[in-house]
């Protein structure tokens, strides 16, 4: 293993928990079973008070290093203090409900050859355990290169499938908006997209687990909230507000509220809100979901 060490640059996995025993053991799993072996896993645990510590600490690897929180914070700005115990050439980004697949590291890196390359992404698998679905996120061609406009118009990353050259990190301190419980990583993604290349790995690298805190309606209503504040903090940036699919993020704030509309059963709200979306299959679909009974409804619109 020390021989590969020497040919590979050292990426730093940021693992950040707070209470995340349930899946745990199996995101674990993931990282030691990379086909690329020199990483180190960084475990931020922002004051758990279940048995993740305990977890984390029962594996005897070198390459695991624990730090427990001075005091519990949000969940980007512990992100941001787990990347200051780093030391890789590389970030990437884990969290424990989710996983890798065994090559994801492999089919990364050798993309950062090209210098100019900041960020280097790929597709992911959405897990579903309540559905019992697992369904692949992106099914068109990815785009690389500059992709602001891409990710205004669509965006296509997810955290868990993200290496980011750190290096170029030192022009974003924090390095998260600290103010973000749900939106920074779509920030700083969008804000790296106005000057560094992106490249991908077409395939699904990873797996994006649906469970009940992230599909909940609580947290659609804080991803709306967050999603607004975001927008009227880059009406003054000079490269994303002048962008032509700036606009865009109104059609994805819609959306969501549409979705919210929808499980909360309130119709009446749901139609003035589809009234605002410009005519697509997507609208067609919400239109349906509307007649349809409240049990189907989550699965046919599949969030």
């Amino acid at each position: 293993m020390s021989s590969q060490f020497n040919n590979q640059p050292l990426v730093s996995v940021i693992m950040n928990c707070y209470n995340g025993e349930a899946y745990l053991y199996e995101s674990i799993k993931s990282v030691l079973s990379q086909t690329y072996v020199n990483w180190e896993l960084i475990f931020w645990d922002n004051r758990s008070n279940d048995k993740s510590a305990e977890i984390f600490k029962s594996y005897n690897d070198k390459r695991f290093k624990y730090y427990y929180a001075p005091q519990h914070t949000l969940l980007y700005e512990a992100r941001n203090e787990a990347i200051k115990k780093s030391s890789g050439e590389f970030i990437a980004f884990l969290d424990t409900d989710d996983f890798w697949e065994k090559d994801k590291l492999e089919l990364q890196i050798p993309l950062f050859k090209d210098l100019d390359v900041g960020v280097v992404y790929g597709n992911l698998y959405v897990v579903n355990e309540k559905l019992n679905t697992k369904k692949i996120f992106l099914k068109k061609k990815k785009p690389r290169g500059f992709i602001l406009n891409d990710l205004l118009k669509n965006y296509c990353t997810g955290l868990v499938t993200l290496i980011i050259r750190k290096s170029f990190l030192d022009n974003y301190q924090p390095v998260f908006d600290n103010s973000f419980h749900i939106m920074g990583d779509f920030d700083l993604m969008i804000r790296m997209s106005t000057k560094y290349k992106f490249d991908c790995v077409e395939k699904p690298i990873a797996s994006w687990r649906v469970h009940e805190k992230n599909e909940s309606i609580l947290y659609k209503t804080k991803q709306i909230k967050e999603l607004k504040i975001w927008y009227e903090k880059m009406i003054s940036h000079p490269i994303i507000c002048n962008n032509k699919n700036f606009s865009n993020i109104n059609n994805m704030i819609n959306n969501l509220e549409v979705v919210n509309c929808i499980l909360e059963n309130d119709l009446k709200k749901a139609r003035l809100q589809i009234k605002k979306i410009p005519f697509s299959l997507k609208k067609i679909k919400y239109l349906i979901a509307l007649l349809l009974p409240n049990n189907f409804v989550k699965k046919f619109i599949q969030f």
